[in-house]
C-alpha cells in the first residue's frame, strides 16, 4: 500500500496522468498503462467516488481506492447513527484528511444498519483498506434500482482516467 501511495503522489507531482495514452514533456515522453488505484470487480461506483457492495437486503458503502489516494492520510471521519436515513446523493458524513475535508455522499437511499465504529479510533483503515476494514456504512436500499444508475468497475476505471487527464 506504501508503495502505491508514493506511486500516486509521484505520478501526480510529475502530472502524469492514468489515462492510457501517451504524454509529452519538454525532455520526456512517459506511456502509462494503468492507474495507480485499485478498483474491484463486483462493486458499483458513483460519480463522487462511492462504492456500495450490495449482498442481501443490506449494501455496504465506502470511499474508493482513488478517493482516498487524493486526499491523502485520513485523519478523522464523521458518520452517521445507525437507524438514520440516507438519500441518494445526500451527504451522510465527512472525511478529513491532512489535505481536505470532503463531504462523503450516499449512491443509494435507504436506512443506516450499521456504522463502522472502527473508523472512530482508526480513520486511517480509510487508506490501507478502503474496500475492506475502511468500509464506512451499510444501508437498508430503500429502491434497489438506484443500483442500476451506478457504475461498473470499467465503467469506474475510465471515469478516473478521463476525470485525472483533465487535472
Amino acid at each position: 500500500m506504501a508503495m502505491k501511495l508514493w506511486a500516486s503522489s509521484t505520478a501526480k507531482a510529475l502530472k502524469i496522468s492514468c489515462a492510457n495514452r501517451t504524454r509529452a514533456t519538454p525532455s520526456l515522453t512517459f506511456s502509462i498503462s494503468r492507474c495507480f488505484s485499485t478498483v474491484l470487480d463486483g462493486l458499483k461506483y458513483s460519480s463522487s467516488h462511492e462504492w456500495i457492495k450490495h449482498e442481501g437486503s443490506v449494501a455496504t458503502i465506502g470511499i474508493t481506492d482513488h478517493a482516498q489516494g487524493h486526499l491523502g492520510e485520513v485523519v478523522f471521519v464523521e458518520l452517521p447513527e445507525s437507524g438514520s436515513t440516507v438519500a441518494k446523493g445526500g451527504s451522510f458524513g465527512a472525511v478529513e484528511s491532512v489535505k481536505a475535508t470532503s463531504d462523503v455522499n450516499s449512491p443509494i437511499s435507504g436506512q443506516v444498519v450499521e456504522v463502522n465504529s472502527k473508523l472512530t479510533e482508526a480513520p486511517g483503515l480509510i487508506n490501507s483498506s478502503p474496500y475492506g476494514d475502511g468500509w464506512m456504512i451499510k444501508v437498508r436500499p430503500s429502491s434497489l434500482s438506484e443500483l442500476e444508475g451506478l457504475m461498473d468497475s470499467g465503467e469506474y476505471t475510465k471515469f478516473c482516467e478521463e476525470e485525472d487527464a483533465h487535472h
